[in-house]
């Protein structure tokens, strides 16, 4: 191996290896915000007890709607979007956030190596979505991109623009994908998926529900943050030692049997 090529994958890894920190760090930051808000809470039980006693039965008009899975959607409660052929040995399930930064730089390092694969008929991929950032940083960003995402998925371009989502993301405090023009204009990066169709479930929201739900898997999971890499099962994205060529090495063993 070339001293450039060595040089390459240490700068990769130091990378993730930053954003994995900077996301520990938000994660700290907001369970000091919920045990904060905890206390709080607890002094203003009785009131809430009494607000929603007198609201009880009464439609506020709030609705998030019905869950409304994009098309191709599988696996529990069709909560995953799957990429590749459905009988490959391996599947690496993806929980991502397209506002946050880990991701997008999990993507850049992952993404030709993970196109190949899928490509080759070796890997499945479960993308399974969260909103994980609107929750720390504020904003529905994480949300309205997911949904457009899935309405992209409607129209059978889910990679093409899941990839044009993580190549135009904003920086984390910047909630640049709340706008539903936004998300509409980064679709016409993808030939065929600027349609009045797609425009027109961006618009309406129509898998805000669906979203929601996803997000709240990725809670109930027990997962620490994004992006949550699983290879079968295994979370892969702790290992320290994991690159491209050591995935590639994995799945392609994997697919020989």
């Amino acid at each position: 191996m070339s001293e450039k090529n060595r040089d390459g994958k240490r700068t990769a890894r130091e990378r993730l290896a930053v954003e994995r920190d900077k996301q520990r760090a938000a994660d700290k930051r907001r369970r000091a915000l919920i045990v904060s808000a905890a206390v709080v809470g607890v002094l203003g039980l009785a009131a809430v007890i009494g607000v929603v006693a007198a609201n009880a039965g009464k439609d506020t008009g709030d609705s998030a709607g019905p869950v409304v899975a994009p098309s191709g959607a599988n696996g529990e409660d069709n909560l995953a979007i799957p990429v590749g052929k459905g009988d490959a040995r391996s599947t690496l399930t993806v929980w991502e956030d397209f506002r946050c930064p880990a991701c997008q730089s999990f993507e850049q390092t992952y993404r030709s190596t993970i196109h190949e694969l899928t490509d080759a008929g070796q890997l499945r991929v479960d993308y399974r979505l969260a909103t994980i950032i609107d929750g720390n940083m504020g904003g529905t960003g994480s949300r309205n991109a997911a949904n457009a995402a899935a309405c992209a998925q409607d129209a059978g371009h889910f990679t093409a623009y899941h990839d044009v989502l993580y190549d135009n993301q904003p920086p984390e405090t910047d909630d640049a994908f709340a706008d539903n023009a936004k998300l509409i204009e980064l679709a016409g990066k993808v030939k065929g998926l600027d349609t009045p169709a797609f425009r027109k479930c961006v618009e309406d929201g129509r898998h805000n529900s669906w979203v929601d739900k996803s997000s709240a898997a990725f809670g109930k999971g027990g997962f620490s943050g994004t992006p949550t890499v699983l290879l079968n099962g295994k979370n892969i994205y702790q290992d320290q030692t994991m690159t491209p060529a050591k995935l590639k090495q994995q799945v392609q063993e994997a697919a020989r049997g």
